[in-house]
């Protein structure tokens, strides 16, 4: 049978060992990430939109400094408890220094972001909550990354995440993701193992296609740099929602 979400202790998230596993650097597919996701805020006046979301924020920080050149308020809707306390920590005392190179990237690459990281954070609220318990047309814009396919085995369950996600914003509102390749069960440290559902180009595609309007799918390569867990690469993701009733 396959692990499904309610299967997981969300709360016992090994934050430290995927933090050193994965951002204590900035690694080539992050900075591609940014580039790409620049390029789409950079399309969005600066504070246009009143309140976006991070759709299972995890202690991941980039997107949330990518979100402030838009953005007035953020979401940061994590269900685990220890990602949950690492947010707080990060907004209520100075973010960590490894962050800092992560800002600079994204600041060069939007310089309508906010002077400081600080600044960008302090528009951040951390929601302690199940994205599934969110409701529909909340936002103006929603940004994810890897959540749906590293939450599940079961591909009934990922589209259904998928599907919250772009129901989380006005139809219309915008939408910006990440997905890892093909990733498979996987290992973050030297014991515990996650759920992974494996998905590509194509099937992003056709998950989507029916929820969006002026969807863009693209691809990265896998990171040599990183961790092996399996994966092929990154999908990433720009859209805008589609009205309920036309999926």
């Amino acid at each position: 049978m396959p692990t499904l979400n309610d299967d997981v202790d969300w709360d016992s998230w090994p934050v430290a060992d995927y933090l050193a596993e994965n951002y204590r650097e900035l690694h080539p597919c992050d900075a591609a990430v940014i580039a790409h996701h620049s390029a789409f805020y950079r399309r969005l006046a600066p504070d246009s939109i009143e309140r976006s979301v991070e759709f299972g924020a995890g202690p991941n920080l980039y997107p949330l400094m990518l979100a402030a050149a838009a953005s007035r308020r953020i979401d940061a809707v994590e269900a685990g408890a220890a990602n949950v306390a690492y947010l707080q920590r990060q907004l209520n005392r100075a973010p960590e220094a490894s962050w800092l190179p992560f800002y600079t990237h994204c600041r060069n690459l939007n310089p309508d972001l906010p002077t400081t990281l600080a600044r960008a954070l302090s528009r951040v609220l951390v929601v302690h909550q199940d994205v599934r318990a969110l409701p529909s047309g909340g936002y103006g814009l929603a940004s994810m990354h890897f959540v749906a396919e590293g939450v599940t085995e079961d591909f009934a369950e990922f589209t259904e995440f998928c599907r919250r996600f772009a129901r989380s914003v006005v139809p219309g509102g915008h939408l910006v993701a990440a997905f890892m390749e093909n990733m498979p069960t996987y290992r973050i440290g030297p014991a515990s193992k996650w759920p992974g559902c494996p998905v590509n180009p194509d099937v992003i595609t056709e998950v989507f296609t029916p929820l969006t309007q002026q969807l863009a799918v693209t691809r990265i390569d896998a990171d040599p740099t990183l961790p092996d867990y399996g994966d092929s690469g990154m999908v990433l993701l720009t859209a805008v929602s589609a009205s309920p009733s036309a999926g």
